[in-house]
Formats: C-alpha cells, sequence, structure tokens
C-alpha cells in the first residue's frame, strides 16, 4: 500500500521536503531484507521522487535466536572515514549516492565486540555518514496477549540525543519503544528538531491501540513533523513462535493531522514535509516558551 504526497500548490519561498517512509515484512534472511528494501525504495522513488527515505527498525534481521542477530550484525566503521563495511550499510550509502538523496536508515542491528546495539544510520546524498544514533529505551514488556519481549536480553542500551542536518530540516532520531517517553522528544525539540525519524517494529497488540495515538501526541506535544517506518506482518522468535507486527507506516504533521499512512502489506507512503507550516504552529502557539516544568 502507499500514499501520494499532496499535490496542492505551494506559495513561493516555503521549504518543503518529500519524505518517503518505506513498509517492509522483514525476516531473519539478511540478504532477502536487502533485497526487498531495494526494490521498495526503487518503486518510491520513481513514484514519488522522494529528497529522504527511511527504512523501519532492524529491518535487516527481524525474528530468531540471539545467536542469528550476532551472525547478522555489522560492525559500524568510524563515520568520518570511508572505509569497507557491512552488506546492508553499503547498500545505505549506495542508494544515498546512486539517487542523490537522503536515506535514514532504520535501524542496524550493530555488533560492538561482544555487545549488540539497535543503532540508526544516516546519510547525505553524497553517501556520507552525518549521524548515529543508538536505541535509549529498551523493549522489556509483556503485551496483552501474554507474549514477553526482552530486548535488553540482546542488546544494549544508548545514552546520547542525536540530532542532524538534512536540507533545510534538522532530524531528531528516535526508535520504537522510545515513543512511549514524551521527555526525549521534548529534547529533541530543544536541540533544534523539526522533523523527527521514527523506524519501529510495533507489535500487532500493541500497534492497533497506541502507534497512532502516541505519534500524533508527539508531534502535537513537539510542534515537529515526525515520520515513521514501520514493520508490518509475520515472523518467527527465537522459539520458533509467530510474532506480528502493525506496520502502518506514517508522517505525521506539527498540529497532529496523519497526512500520509500505508496500511496492511509491504509499501511505502510519502508526504510533502512543510517547514513554513511549522514555524506558523509554532508561533501561534509557542508552548515551548511557556513550559513551566521538565
Amino acid at each position: 500500500m502507499r500514499a501520494g504526497f499532496a499535490r496542492a500548490a505551494a506559495p513561493l519561498g516555503v521549504t518543503l521536503m518529500r519524505v518517503s517512509v518505506i513498509q517492509m515484512c522483514p525476516s531473519e534472511d539478511k540478504a532477502a531484507n536487502i533485497g526487498e528494501a531495494g526494490r521498495l525504495i526503487e518503486a518510491a522513488v520513481a513514484a514519488d521522487r522522494p529528497e529522504l527515505v527511511s527504512l523501519p527498525e532492524v529491518w535487516t534481521c527481524v525474528g530468531g535466536t540471539r545467536e542469528t542477530k550476532f551472525a547478522q550484525a555489522e560492525e559500524l566503521p568510524a563515520p568520518a572515514g570511508g572505509a569497507a563495511a557491512g552488506p546492508a550499510y553499503d547498500f545505505l550509502r549506495g542508494v544515498a549516492r546512486k539517487h542523490g538523496l537522503y536515506v535514514h536508515g532504520g535501524s542496524l542491528i550493530e555488533r560492538q565486540g561482544d555487545r549488540l546495539f539497535n543503532t540508526t544510520v544516516v546519510f547525505d546524498p553524497a553517501g556520507h555518514e552525518i549521524a548515529r544514533y543508538r536505541k535509549i529505551h529498551l523493549f522489556d514488556i509483556v503485551t496483552p496477549d501474554g507474549a514477553a519481549y526482552r530486548e535488553s536480553a540482546t542488546f544494549g542500551g544508548g545514552e546520547q540525543i542525536v540530532t542532524c542536518r538534512a536540507g533545510a530540516f534538522t532530524l531528531g532520531l528516535a526508535i520504537c519503544y522510545d515513543l512511549r517517553f514524551p521527555e526525549l522528544f521534548l529534547a529533541l525539540r530543544r536541540a533544534g528538531a523539526d522533523l523527527i525519524m521514527l523506524p519501529a517494529n510495533f507489535t500487532l497488540q500493541t500497534g492497533k491501540d497506541h502507534w497512532e495515538t502516541l505519534i500524533r501526541a508527539r508531534a502535537i506535544e513537539t510542534q515537529c513533523w515526525i515520520a515513521a517506518s514501520a514493520s508490518w506482518g509475520k515472523h518467527l522468535d527465537a522459539k520458533r513462535e509467530p510474532r506480528f507486527t502493525y506496520g502502518h507506516s506514517l508522517v505525521c504533521d506539527p498540529w497532529g493531522h496523519v497526512v500520509a499512512q500505508a496500511s496492511d502489506g509491504i509499501g511505502w507512503a510519502s508526504a510533502r514535509v512543510d517547514g513554513d507550516l511549522t514555524r506558523r504552529v509554532r508561533q501561534d502557539m509557542p508552548v515551548l516558551e511557556h513550559r513551566k516544568l521538565a
């Protein structure tokens, strides 16, 4: 499924960026996941000509055992260098160079010694890495259907709040479960973010009730655009039990309106992010200036 960006003519002088959020159904097969990501990005670029594309959380390997995740993980090169890297990292920077666009790599499984991290990397149109963020909040819960998740058993947590510049916009970086912690989103706004990227692997049980509601709330609170790429469909966990993710990748504006959304299935959604709308919303309702706490 895909949703095209609005075609209405914009006033002269506005700041615009076309953004595509990619929705995948990844598995444990890293090579197949890279192939699917490539096909979806090519289709989105051909149809909607985005200047920024984003992939879901840990799209290179969803499901499987801890050993599988270690096998599929990549040691990331120094951000400033052009050193050889793993196939997913090379794929992302290659997409950026080929199409001359910003690539938000969702998140990859990063290996550092005997530790794993759930890590976002962002590339500029020349294929240079411009940001790296490790997921801060780890998903250790039991969902309403009784399924238990313990992300901290496999991954270490990040500690740094990260933003980067993409054209006229400042991107704030978050991943999935981070969505439930408004203080992180407020910190990103205070760090200058006006477009927050949120790759996710939201479970079906939590997603159907909370996904859109929480995104709209974070957008309204921070007066930021939010671009959320998500996984959809079934995968198998370490015990070969089926797990389901919600999908519904979307783009939300600073007033809390969902302006583009994918439904079930693989595909993408594209929207035109408007910096002038952000400025008007913040000017008319200067909530950051009015905050008394936190």
